[in-house]
C-alpha cells in the first residue's frame, strides 16, 4: 500500500518552486511599491485604488463561483455591510480616541462580511444552481430595500460619513493623501491575494473543486457538499467585507450603492471576463473591468450598454475568459508555433473593427435621437465627431455592420484553420494543449 500511494502522490516542491514560488511574490510586492513612482498623479493613485479593491472583490467573488459552483447574485451584500460596519467604527473610534489605527479597520470589515455570511449561509447554501442563485438574489434586495428604511443605520440615500484622518497615525501618517491610502489598499491586496491563493492549495480548497464538478461523488466518500459550500460562503463573505472597508476607507462614505444589483453585477462581469477557472482570471478581469469602465464613462454616455455588449460576446465566444485565452496560446507559444496564427489575427482584426466602428456610430446615434432628438446632431464619441442626423452616417454605419460581419467571419475561419494546423505541429513536439 505504501509503495501504491508512494506512486500517487505528487512529489513535494523542490527548492526551486519554492523560490519560484515566493520570488512572484515578491515581485507582485516590489511592482505596489514601485507603481507610485512612475503614476504618481492623483488619478492614477485613485484608480490603483480602485483596481486593488476590485482585485480583494472579485477574488473573494471567485471562491464562490469558480472554486465551489455557486452562482451569487447578492455578493454586494457583504461587501456593503463591511462598509457600512467599517465607516461607523471610524466614526466611534475616532470620537472616543481609541488607540486603534486605520490599517487594522479593514478587518472589522472583514468581520462584518464574515458575521453576516454565517448567519444566512446555511440557509443559502441548501442547494446548489439555480436554487442558490435565487436565495442569494432574495438576500440581496431585502437588504438593498433595508438600506432605504433603517435610516439611523444606513443613513438613507445620503448614506453615512467618515473622516479616516482622525484615528491614529502611524509612524507620522494620517491616511489623508491619496498616496497613504494607496499603500494600505496596496498591502490588503497583497496580503488578501496570498491568502486567497493559499485557500486555493488547502484540502478545503480542493473540497470546494469536488463539489462544483461533482457533489454526489463528495458525499459518497464521507463529506457533506452542504458543509463545504457554507465554509466557502464563510471564506468569501469575510474577503469580500474587507473590500467593502477599503472602499468605505478610500471614499469616506458607505451609502446603498454598495448593496445594490449594479455592485454584486459589476464583481460577477469582472471574474467572468477574466476567467474564473483560473486564480488570476478575476486579477484580470478585475483590472480590466475597472479601466474600462473608467475610460468609457468619459468616452460616452451609455458606456454600460458597451459593458453589457461586451460580456455577451465573452460568454458566447470566449466562456474561458480573457485568460482562458491566453491561455490557450501557452502551446503553441512553447512549442514556437505562434507565428503561424499571428498574420490570421492581424488579417481578421481588420473586418472586425470595421463592424465595432459601424456599431458605434449606430448605437450612439440610436441613442441621441432616442434621449436628446432636439438637439444639436452633430455629436462626438470615442472621441470621433459626427453627424447623427446625416444620412451618410447611417449609410456608413449599414455598410460597416453588415460588410465588416460578412468579412470578419471569412477571416476567422481562416483563424480558425490556422489555429488547428499551428496546435497540431505543437502537439508533434510533445506540447499538450
Amino acid at each position: 500500500m505504501s509503495d501504491i500511494t508512494a506512486r500517487v502522490a505528487p512529489p513535494p516542491p523542490t527548492a526551486a518552486d519554492n523560490l519560484k514560488f515566493y520570488g512572484l511574490w515578491a515581485a507582485v510586492a516590489i511592482f505596489l511599491l514601485v507603481l507610485p513612482k512612475v503614476f504618481g498623479t492623483g488619478g492614477a493613485l485613485t484608480t490603483f485604488s480602485l483596481i486593488g479593491i476590485s482585485i480583494i472583490f472579485a477574488l473573494s467573488y471567485n471562491i464562490l463561483l469558480g472554486q465551489t459552483g455557486m452562482l451569487s447574485f447578492g455578493h454586494a451584500v457583504y461587501y456593503g455591510l463591511g462598509g457600512f460596519l467599517v465607516i461607523h467604527a471610524i466614526n466611534i473610534i475616532g470620537g472616543n480616541k481609541w488607540a486603534i489605527p486605520l490599517p487594522l479597520v479593514p478587518l472589522i470589515g472583514g468581520l462584518a462580511g464574515l458575521a453576516f455570511a454565517i448567519l444566512l449561509g446555511w440557509v443559502s447554501t441548501q442547494r446548489s444552481g439555480t436554487a442558490f442563485a435565487m436565495i442569494s438574489l432574495g438576500v440581496a434586495e431585502l437588504v438593498a430595500s433595508s438600506a432605504l428604511i433603517l435610516r439611523t443605520f444606513f443613513g438613507g440615500e445620503a448614506g453615512i460619513s467618515a473622516n479616516r484622518t482622525k484615528l491614529l497615525s502611524v509612524f507620522g501618517w494620517n491616511f489623508g493623501p491619496q498616496i497613504q491610502i494607496y499603500y494600505l489598499v496596496a498591502a490588503w491586496t497583497l496580503i488578501c491575494m496570498i491568502a486567497m491563493y493559499a485557500l486555493t492549495r488547502t484540502p478545503l480548497g480542493r473540497m470546494c473543486n469536488a463539489v462544483r464538478d461533482n457533489p454526489e461523488r463528495v458525499q459518497f466518500v464521507g463529506y457533506d457538499p452542504h458543509v463545504v459550500r457554507y465554509i466557502a460562503f464563510c471564506f468569501s463573505g469575510f474577503f469580500a467585507g474587507i473590500a467593502g472597508a477599503l472602499a468605505a476607507i478610500n471614499f469616506e462614505i458607505a451609502n446603498s450603492a454598495y448593496l445594490g444589483a449594479v455592485q454584486s453585477g459589476t464583481v460577477l462581469f469582472a471574474a467572468y471576463i477574466g476567467g474564473v477557472g483560473f486564480f488570476i482570471g478575476p486579477i484580470v478581469g478585475a483590472i480590466f473591468v475597472t479601466l474600462l469602465s473608467l475610460g468609457l464613462s468619459d468616452l460616452t454616455h451609455v458606456w454600460q450598454l458597451y459593458f453589457g455588449l461586451f460580456f455577451i460576446v465573452v460568454v458566447m465566444f470566449a466562456p474561458g475568459g480573457i485568460t482562458g485565452l491566453l491561455m490557450m496560446h501557452r502551446p503553441l507559444l512553447r512549442g514556437g508555433t505562434l507565428g503561424r496564427v499571428l498574420p490570421s489575427y492581424l488579417v481578421a482584426l481588420v473586418p472586425t473593427v470595421a463592424l465595432m466602428i459601424g456599431l458605434m456610430l449606430a448605437i450612439e446615434s440610436v441613442v441621441h435621437y432616442t434621449m436628446n432628438p432636439t438637439e444639436n446632431p452633430n455629436i462626438k464619441a470615442f472621441g470621433i465627431p459626427f453627424n447623427a442626423a446625416s444620412p451618410l452616417t447611417w449609410v456608413l454605419a449599414l455598410i460597416l455592420i453588415v460588410g465588416g460581419f460578412i468579412v470578419a467571419r471569412m477571416t476567422w475561419k481562416r483563424v480558425a484553420i490556422a489555429w488547428d494546423e499551428a496546435l497540431t505541429a505543437a502537439r508533434a513536439k510533445g506540447m499538450a494543449a
